[in-house]
């Protein structure tokens, strides 16, 4: 429902804190409170949970998190608690490459992360995840994303991406991208 909320840190919270914006106080979920300062103006990107009996907002402090807090979320076991938990005791960056390296050992020392959990998540986000800092995907960000939306897996698109131009319009990047696939 919100994209985002920009506003004043009001009260910090246990799990949560409290961003006024226009005289409105939203009570926000996020991994560290701690990391906010009372009466400090931030950004938080959200995503809002709706159940027959709660409306919960979970806020992140970029978008990078919160795409990564999506994907998470869409594994089976993992709510959106617990995938918010996850960032309190790790970055996304080091979720993703633990998820990448299958590293079981780091997942499940996230509390309440069980081995279960943590061969679940490997198993449904391995090889989907786009790590920002790869040089071979500079540049082509909607092009990966049009092609994970169409079930390539990432490790799949960047061997073709260094064989694209990326100069080209997005349309003709998909067509190339897409034949080369197909080989």
């Amino acid at each position: 429902m919100y994209s985002y909320i920009k506003g004043t840190v009001t009260e910090i919270l246990t799990g949560a804190i409290t961003l006024e914006n226009n005289n409105i106080g939203y009570y926000i979920n996020v991994s560290n409170p701690y990391n906010y300062k009372i009466n400090e103006e931030v950004t938080v990107y959200l995503y809002t949970n709706v159940k027959e009996d709660e409306y919960s907002l979970f806020g992140f402090n970029n978008r990078d998190d919160l795409e990564l807090f999506l994907r998470l979320i869409n594994v089976k076991g993992l709510g959106p608690k617990l995938a918010l938990n996850m960032f309190g005791t790790c970055t996304a960056n080091g979720i993703k490459d633990a998820i990448e390296r299958e590293n079981i050992l780091y997942l499940t020392k996230i509390p309440k992360i069980g081995d279960k959990i943590a061969r679940q998540i490997i198993l449904d986000l391995k090889g989907k995840l786009m790590v920002k800092e790869d040089n071979n995907i500079k540049g082509f960000d909607e092009l990966v994303n049009v092609l994970e939306n169409l079930g390539y897996k990432n490790i799949d698109i960047k061997k073709v991406l260094p064989n694209i131009n990326p100069e080209l319009e997005l349309e003709v990047q998909i067509k190339e991208a897409l034949k080369l696939l197909m080989k």
